[in-house]
């Protein structure tokens, strides 16, 4: 146990390993007492021998990064994911005192719970918070643990855009009413209009024209891409035209309230704020699961996916498909191309070559 003194007339303990008492030293997590001075002192102790401040643990690099997302007006939901599958070891740990091998052991805990993509974007987020941290703190000086033991995994550089059939969601939706009426209406606006999760819960009562042959909803604008552009393409919208049903029940959903309030509420009266997933990602899996699919694989966007798939092979124009899912033709064209020519197996079909006619043909050729 370390007790250091903060400088301001208080002190900051830290449990660093256990004595060596009934075990050997590994010069990890059981020390002698000598090998526990030397991790002290670096801990307790600036290069300018100062004592101002405890060392930072990897729950308080998360906090810092969640405060400098914010500040840049970035996606604190980078910061706060992340949370959801550390242990409570691991949040309690001083960044300083991380080894590869213990974050690599976690790494590869999460096989199996989520695919090999996923894995990676959470392993940059926490990277992320803990290179932030090294900027701040001089005493950290072992940034080789995370880049090899958060390396990225191999085979997932390919985008996951999993694609359900129209019928998988229609149950997906219908599912979801079941499950939560308001959760319903968030998945059917998702289905219908492709758009992102993060775009459609900034949808407000004003958005909705409720034409009576052709609704449509003024979709905000993705704020990808990141730039000095950020803030005011958040506050851009653009045209998506919906179902008769689906305006019905926005309608609905819109009866009495304010123009500039949410359209899209939870079933609680609160906003699904601007990351609806921490919010709604329990009811995804139960959703999935009830449908028969596998909640490692589906999520959320693959309604969004699936729209833009239906879309092409309905053979509506790149360019106006690339316009209605807020995205640009380089884009479909890159992560689209293999899904059209798996999914458009019967629209080939029909515009095959036939050197004889179908069995049942009665059309019998004149002779010339």
């Amino acid at each position: 146990m370390l007790k250091a003194s903060d400088g301001h007339g208080a002190y900051w303990t830290k449990a660093i390993a256990e004595a060596d008492d009934f075990d050997e030293s590994n010069g990890k997590t059981v020390l002698t007492f000598f090998e526990a001075q030397d991790v002290a002192k670096k801990l307790a102790r600036r290069d300018n021998g100062s004592a101002d401040s405890a060392p930072i643990t990897v729950d308080g690099a998360l906090k810092d990064y969640r405060r400098d997302l914010i500040a840049r007006n970035a996606n604190p939901y980078n910061a706060e994911h992340p949370r959801l599958h550390l242990s409570s070891v691991l949040l309690s740990k001083p960044v300083a005192l991380l080894t590869a091998a213990e974050l690599k052991k976690w790494r590869d805990s999460l096989l199996g719970k989520m695919v090999p993509a996923t894995i990676n974007r959470l392993c940059r987020c926490v990277c992320a918070a803990l290179e932030l941290a090294t900027q701040h703190d001089q005493r950290i000086q072992n940034r080789q643990a995370w880049e090899v033991g958060l390396a990225g995994l191999p085979d997932a550089q390919e985008a996951r855009n999993v694609i359900i059939s129209d019928e998988k969601v229609r149950e997906f939706v219908t599912t979801a009413y079941i499950h939560d009426i308001k959760f319903g209406l968030l998945s059917d606006v998702l289905a219908v209009t492709g758009a992102r999760p993060s775009q459609a819960v900034r949808l407000r009562v004003e958005d909705l024209h409720d034409h009576p042959v052709r609704p449509k909803l003024m979709m905000p604008k993705s704020a990808k891409g990141g730039g000095r552009n950020r803030s005011q393409k958040k506050h851009e919208r653009y045209s998506v035209p919906i179902s008769l049903q689906l305006a019905t029940k926005l309608r609905e959903a819109a009866k009495g309230r304010a123009d500039d309030a949410p359209l899209l509420m939870q079933s609680d009266g609160r906003p699904w704020d601007k990351n609806p997933g921490q919010n709604y990602h329990r009811a995804v899996d139960k959703v999935v699961t009830a449908i028969g699919l596998d909640q490692a694989v589906v999520t959320m966007y693959c309604l969004r996916h699936s729209s833009i798939v239906r879309m092409l092979l309905a053979n509506v124009p790149v360019r106006l498909v690339a316009s209605l899912h807020n995205t640009s033709v380089a884009m479909i064209e890159k992560h689209y191309s293999k899904h059209i020519a798996e999914y458009g197996d019967e629209h080939a079909r029909a515009a095959l070559l036939q050197h004889e006619p179908p069995i049942g043909d009665n059309v019998i050729a004149l002779a010339s």
